[in-house]
Formats: structure tokens, sequence, C-alpha cells
């Protein structure tokens, strides 16, 4: 268990599901067995928080918001080390894995602790305080080592972001020999094109309906072409593929005529990743997946394991996902950033805490 200070307090974001953002004082955390205590130094606004808890508190079981400080995308220095620790150190730079499991079952082992279905599994920013607050206290194991040249705010995007569509991309095998569409070029979008560049893609295309987005999408230099979603993206595809379509593609929209696109893009034995949440999609089952013999992959978040990885590639590689933040706000005007974050911006949206 972790103790709380008797007399020390700060101010953390909460949100009360009606479209605001509540500041108001709480306890500064301690470190109990197992845990540490960072300076949050960046803190992200996922699109999630935005359907499940800011607009409305409409989630259940894992997915239930229990009135905690909010922001389950946070990157910072550990300032505190509590007894039984055995990697960290005061001063090390860490990114957070947004999940809290039990450790014990499978998917746990696996470092899968989004996976957990256990009652002691607990979401920072959903079920246990997040990064919206000056500190954060975290447990040990579910800090990823941020290294350099990557900022905090690079790390704050790894898990929840970056990490979701390196776990979908990887398991469709994408590599450098592959052509990859993205449907919808919001911030996980971008992403996966950052990530397909580290894989070694060469050509990449993105298709999006939003003409805010596509701008933003064309600015970032990440994909060979953008396309207007509306006006028969398809034909477009195919004849920059000379007829035969791409060879992998990944939805991160969640929209079904997106994920209609990205499946009817594929060439003969393509393969598609789902990472979009939500919605529906309608096939055909013998004209779009048997007679092409194509691969549907679902996904959900990464591992810790994949995340230090994906960590590892980004740094060597000197990628930075701080790119894909369009709006940076500090903690004291969170209902802008939240307000950015639910309407205007076209990429993401991240609280950042100077000194």
């Amino acid at each position: 268990m972790s103790t709380q200070s008797s007399t020390a307090t700060m101010t953390g974001a909460f949100l009360p599901g009606d479209g605001t953002v509540d500041l108001r004082g709480t306890p500064r955390p301690r470190a109990g067995h197992g845990q540490v205590v960072l300076r949050t130094r960046a803190s992200g606004i996922c699109g999630s928080d935005i359907h499940y808890i800011y607009n409305g508190h409409i989630g259940e079981g894992g997915a239930r918001y229990d009135d905690v400080v909010a922001g389950h995308e946070p990157a910072g220095e550990v300032v505190e080390v509590g007894p039984g620790c055995k990697r960290l150190k005061p001063g090390d730079r860490v990114a957070v894995y947004h999940i809290s499991g039990c450790g014990q079952c499978d998917e746990c082992a696996r470092g899968y602790f989004i996976g957990c279905t256990s009652e002691s599994r607990a979401a920072y920013g959903w079920q246990r305080d997040g990064g919206h607050a000056p500190f954060l206290l975290a447990e040990e194991n579910t800090c990823v080592p941020l290294p350099e040249p990557l900022t905090y705010v690079d790390g704050a995007f790894i898990a929840c972001g970056i990490g979701t569509v390196y776990e979908a991309l990887s398991r469709i095998a994408l590599s450098g020999a592959d052509r990859l569409l993205v449907t919808g070029l919001g911030p996980v979008g971008a992403a996966a094109a950052m990530v397909a560049r580290a894989f070694g893609v060469r050509t990449v295309y993105g298709a999006e309906v939003v003409p805010e987005r596509m701008e933003w999408a064309r600015s970032l230099g990440l994909f060979d072409e953008v396309l207007d979603s509306s006006a028969e993206p398809l034909d477009r595809v195919l004849k920059l593929t000379g007829g035969t379509g791409v060879e992998a593609a990944v939805d991160c929209s969640g929209h079904p005529a997106a994920r209609s696109l990205a499946l009817k893009a594929l060439r003969v034995r393509g393969r598609l990743a789902l990472v979009g949440e939500g919605g529906r999609m309608t096939l055909d089952v013998s004209d779009d997946v048997l007679h092409k013999q194509v691969l549907i992959s679902g996904s959900w978040v990464t591992s810790v394991q994949g995340m230090t990885r994906l960590a590892e590639l980004l740094a060597r590689q000197e990628l930075h996902p701080e790119r894909l933040v369009s709006d940076r706000f500090p903690l004291a005007e969170a209902q802008r950033a939240y307000e950015a974050a639910a309407g205007r911006a076209a990429g993401k949206v991240c609280l950042v805490f100077e000194d």
C-alpha cells in the first residue's frame, strides 16, 4: 500500500464528467514498497479520456473512473524510491506504462498489464491517481527507462499512443518490403507512420476526412501522400500501387468506412491491423478475406517489454513523438487543454510541467 503525506498537498486535475476540469488540492504521495514517486514532467491527453471520462463517466469495469487525478500518459523524473525497489534511483528519467496489474496472472507475466482481469488491476488516471499533478506515485514495474535523446514529452506519448501502433504493426510483421496505408490521421495514425518509418517502410499513404487533420498530417513529412477519404480514396490507392493495392494497412479511426477502405486497399495476402476503438466493420468474407487470403489482426496496447523496446528504437533512430504534439498547456490551463483535445486540436495535446 502507498502512503500519503499528512501535511503536504499539491494541485491535481480531476474530471467531473460534464466537460469541465476540476483543479483541486490532493495529498502529495509518498512511496510505499516497490513504488517510486515521480516529479511529473509531461502528461498526455488521450482520446479515451475524452470519450469515457471528460464528456461523461460512461465506462464500467476497467474503464470506470474513480474520481482520481486524471492522466494515463505520464513521464517524469524519479524523486523518491520506496523499499523493495531494485532498478530505479532518484534522478532516473522514465515513462509509465498506464496500467498496474496484479503481477501474477499470465497476461501480467507477459508484460501485458492491460489484459489483467484481477480486481487489483488499476489504470493510472482511471482507478488510481494519474499524471495530471506535479507528483505521481508509480509502481516500479510499470516504469520504463527513458533513454537519451528522448524528451519527457516523447515519453508521455510512448505507452498508449506510439506503443499501441508499435504493437499492432509488429503483429502484422510490417517491414521495409511493404507499402502501408494508414486510415485515420489523428495522433495515433500519425504515430503509425512514424513507427512504420522506423521499421524501414519507404512508402506510407494516409487517408483522412477532416481537412484540418489532413493539412496537419501533410505538414509532418511522414506520408508520401495524404488522401481525402471523401473522394474515392480506393481508386487513388490502386492507381498509386499500379493496381495491386498495398501490402499492409492499419485503421486508427474506428470508423466503418475507414476500416472498409483499409481492407479493400490490400493486395492479395495483405495484412490489416485494427487499432481504432468502437464501431463496427462490415465485410464480404469470401471476396474481401478468403479469396484475397488476407490477415486481419486486432491489437490493444503494447506490453511493458514492448514499450521498452520501442523507447530504445526511437532513441536509436532519433525519432521524436514530440513532433506529433500540436498543443501544450501548463497544469493551470488544464481546462483549455481538454477543450483543445475534445475539439480543435489536430494532433496530440499534452500538459507540461516546469520546475
